[in-house]
């Protein structure tokens, strides 16, 4: 395990022959900045701080049900995945985190592989259940649903399965479960909507009950597929009733591609957020449905605009505003470790830009009704090219100025494929239905 790794002085020699275009643009964004009176070393901290999970799923070639293309040198098993995990933190410094999906990440011992993502510097975020795929050794199908299921032995089957997830979760170290389903009906008649909402609920309830003190737990909702007629948690409201049912450590996430399109998402987010039921994320970006594109390539006005709500919920609320932020995509044709710098980076400049706005003046503007102040105020800082300031930031955590072009000089792709050959069945499919 392990093996090749980007190392230190490969990072820093490409971050010194980039050095001083990087200071002239830094110093110039300062400059402009400091004009708009905005506090940078209070950006830059909050920058510091920021992590984004990195989905186990996420590190080898997607698929769809059309097919799948595998790509060199993909991860054969977590403890790969978490090698390179280890990489994308080193050149990006903003995941320091992994979320793993069960049981596709199954191991026959979890301190142990705790202790190996220590080793690397890693730790673990919410786990992931599955009961949206059957698996070749349990005793019940979940064809017509798991949680919600009509059959009560099916019912118990998914909520032990979601308590192992945590039994397992405890042992990595990790403090919330993540539950999405796929159940509902593809037909009208199929299923009594309201009677699968409360098998829902009362399934959910044996699922919290087993939370230990400290742990959250993570409600996703999803508009449709896999049903096509009526997913049981299919939008923000059900999951807001699902998880004020629940209790106070029952929370909603909020993935951007599983909305009816055009949906507001940065509305749900505020709503969410002032009803103190806000959990986390699951970004990625798409443009017709459930796409799993990498964040930010399609619609990044929106992913600023979330973060002007969130950024506004954090000034409210104070430190008791802390979501989860995971990246939950679906690499097809890309490297999968160059999607996820990407996306990260991308999330990080929704980010820095959301923390430009003048607060102050905004709500001044919000007040009096100044519709053209209020949006001149947005786009001036979404117009700003934050980019030095990213820059800066990995720099002073360690990481690479120009993370693709470290990655891409390093050879590291060559390097895992000459490690890592494919086998026969080959790595773990994820197809794009999270």
């Amino acid at each position: 395990m392990l093996g090749f790794s980007i190392d230190e002085a490969v990072i820093a020699g490409h971050n010194r022959a980039q050095s001083k275009a990087l200071d002239a643009g830094y110093a110039r964004l300062c400059d402009q900045l400091a004009e708009r009176d905005v506090d940078v070393a209070a950006v830059e901290s909050r920058l510091a701080s920021l992590n984004i999970a990195v989905p186990s799923w996420g590190l080898g070639t997607g698929g769809t049900r059309f097919g799948r293309f595998p790509g060199r040198g993909e991860p054969r098993d977590v403890y790969e995945k978490l090698d390179d995990c280890r990489t994308i933190w080193d050149l990006g410094r903003l995941s320091k985190s992994v979320s793993l999906h069960l049981p596709w990440d199954e191991v026959s011992d979890y301190r142990k592989l705790r202790l190996y993502g220590e080793r690397l510097g890693l730790a673990f975020d919410a786990v992931n259940s599955n009961t949206f795929q059957d698996q070749p050794d349990q005793a019940h199908s979940y064809k017509f649903g798991s949680l919600t299921s009509t059959d009560a032995a099916v019912r118990r089957q998914a909520i032990e399965h979601n308590l192992q997830c945590i039994e397992a979760g405890v042992a990595l170290g990790s403090r919330a479960i993540t539950v999405w389903i796929g159940d509902g009906a593809n037909f009208p008649g199929q299923q009594n909507l309201s009677r699968a909402f409360e098998r829902y609920l009362d399934s959910m309830k044996d699922i919290y009950k087993g939370l230990p003190a400290d742990w959250l737990l993570y409600i996703e909702h999803k508009f449709f597929e896999p049903a096509f007629y009526a997913t049981v948690i299919s939008d923000w409201g059900s999951s807001y009733l699902a998880a004020t049912a629940l209790g106070e450590r029952a929370k909603c996430l909020v993935d951007l591609g599983h909305h009816a399109p055009n949906v507001n998402i940065e509305q749900i987010v505020a709503r969410l957020a002032w009803s103190g039921k806000l959990g986390g994320f699951h970004f990625n970006d798409s443009k017709y449905g459930d796409d799993d594109l990498d964040a930010g390539s399609i619609n990044p006005f929106q992913l600023f605009l979330i973060f002007n709500e969130l950024v506004d919920a954090g000034a409210r609320l104070g430190e008791a505003f802390q979501p989860a932020y995971m990246l939950d995509q679906s690499h097809n044709i890309t490297d999968p470790i160059e999607s996820l710098l990407i996306s990260g980076e991308q999330v990080a400049r929704a980010y820095a830009k959301a923390l430009l706005i003048d607060r102050t003046a905004l709500t001044q503007a919000q007040d009096a009704n100044d519709v053209i102040a209020a949006r001149r105020l947005l786009m001036a800082a979404y117009e700003t090219d934050v980019s030095p300031l990213l820059a800066k930031a990995r720099i002073d955590k360690g990481g690479a100025a120009d993370p693709i072009a470290v990655y891409r000089d390093s050879g590291y792709r060559a390097r895992k494929a000459d490690e890592r050959p494919v086998s026969a069945a080959g790595p773990a499919v994820r197809q794009s239905v999270l």
